[in-house]
């Protein structure tokens, strides 16, 4: 099969640059792009099936055609990557980051030159040194060739930091030097955004598949996959699996697929117990549920979300209760404090599961939990934060229940003598 995104990354952990990326075919599309019009780029893009790698995934086409053109739009018009990797057990936006950077400035020049966009910005995670130190470096390459400076202009932009720049409108306020809180939807980025400007914010790896499709044509990317959506998806996995790392496989790979053939299965004296399918902010998953396609709508036809396609696994010496005051403190910490179901909710959350693993939890503490999942959901708050943190607490309360009881039951947590394996 063929890669489009990593069949060009070195395997010595050196970054492409400009030399050996042109020889390597790099920077042509934009020679494809350069006999169509703007809205011709964004039609194929749409109708390449291309959806937001992010975890949200959203038609790329139908973001890119929600930006105003013509005469009388709005200028400067912006293009943003949301570089701001931040989700727990993420981290196959890094891996494009740092082996090809040129591979995402030409994405970018590719949706700049479709949306009109004369500026574009890097929202980088502030803790990937080397990702940004590579990403300064591809930019002045790409200027030195002439590829950035004449229809646009690009800025690495290191975030200061929270998990809530994650989130596009809280990005867009980071990026204007104000504090990083969600921003009301409408109006929507496209049409007022960044310094209240058109916008357009798209996530590395989608941005990184923009070449590919102008290159090879829609027909060719959509037999990339062997689900429902088109195109290739870099899948991870983490935990205490053989192999832990990242792929690039045809999109619709089944979960069972990744854990036992890619991730080498479970290491020797672990069994499987569970997994968070894309990153912390999804639904937990059973073993009956690995044989799902990891697409957007295999998994939405299913009642979940596939997220970033970046597995957490949780194995039998691991105690989940302890999983989720991790994970539910993390958030808990990573809100920005806007509204009040996020901000006191989450603090309730983490110090109710403490009081778990103290040995101090009660059974009544099982249904407050159960009404903050409730509380924390979709449609309740500011953004989308609380409702990811909701969904492991969720489905945690829900498969796990038996372990909580043995908490209360114990007095202690069950796999204290595991903690340190």
């Amino acid at each position: 099969m063929n890669k489009p995104l990593t069949g060009h990354i070195r395997t010595d952990g050196e970054a492409i640059w400009i030399d050996d990326y042109l020889k390597l075919g790099g920077y042509q599309s934009l020679s494809v792009i350069s006999k169509m019009l703007p809205q011709d780029v964004t039609k194929l893009i749409n109708d390449s099936g291309l959806m937001g790698r992010g975890g949200a995934g959203v038609s790329t086409g139908f973001k890119m055609a929600a930006v105003p053109m013509g005469e009388k739009a709005a200028t400067p018009k912006y293009l943003i990557c949301n570089a701001d990797e931040m989700e727990p057990g993420t981290f196959k936006d890094r891996w494009l980051l740092e082996g090809n950077p040129h591979q995402l400035i030409e994405g970018m020049l590719v949706s700049a030159y479709a949306i009109e966009a004369s500026v574009a910005y890097i929202f980088v995670r502030g803790e990937y040194k080397l990702a940004i130190k590579r990403l300064e470096q591809a930019v002045k390459e790409a200027y030195s060739k002439g590829f950035l400076g004449q229809s646009l202009d690009m800025h690495v932009h290191p975030s200061a930091g929270r998990y809530i720049c994650g989130e596009e409108t809280a990005l867009m306020n980071a990026l204007e030097g104000k504090r990083a809180t969600p921003r009301s939807k409408p109006p929507f980025p496209p049409a007022i955004g960044v310094w209240g400007k058109p916008t357009l914010i798209n996530n590395v790896e989608t941005l990184c598949n923009l070449p590919h499709i102008l290159n090879h044509g829609i027909d060719w990317y959509k037999a990339l996959s062997k689900g429902v959506n088109a195109g290739t998806k870099i899948y991870g996995v983490s935990g205490h699996v053989k192999k832990p790392g990242a792929w690039e496989l045809p999109m619709g790979t089944t979960a069972r697929e990744l854990l036992e053939v890619h991730a080498g299965g479970m290491k020797d004296g672990y069994e499987f117990k569970a997994l968070l399918p894309g990153g912390a902010s999804t639904d937990f998953w059973l073993e009956d549920k690995l044989d799902t396609p990891m697409d957007f709508a295999s998994t939405a036809k299913i009642g979940t979300r596939m997220g970033t396609g970046t597995m957490i696994v949780l194995d039998d010496k691991t105690c989940p209760i302890g999983m989720l005051l991790s994970l539910e403190k993390f958030f808990k910490q990573e809100s920005c404090g806007w509204c009040t179901p996020c901000r006191d909710g989450l603090s309730w959350v983490a110090e109710i599961l403490s009081a778990f693993e103290r040995g101090d939890g009660r059974e009544a503490d099982i249904a407050q939990l159960e009404r903050h999942a409730r509380l924390l959901g979709p449609g309740s708050t500011f953004c989308a934060l609380a409702p990811g943190a909701a969904s492991p607490l969720a489905t945690g309360l829900k498969y796990f229940k038996d372990e909580f009881l043995r908490h209360i039951q114990e007095k202690s947590c069950p796999y204290a003598n595991h903690l340190h394996r």
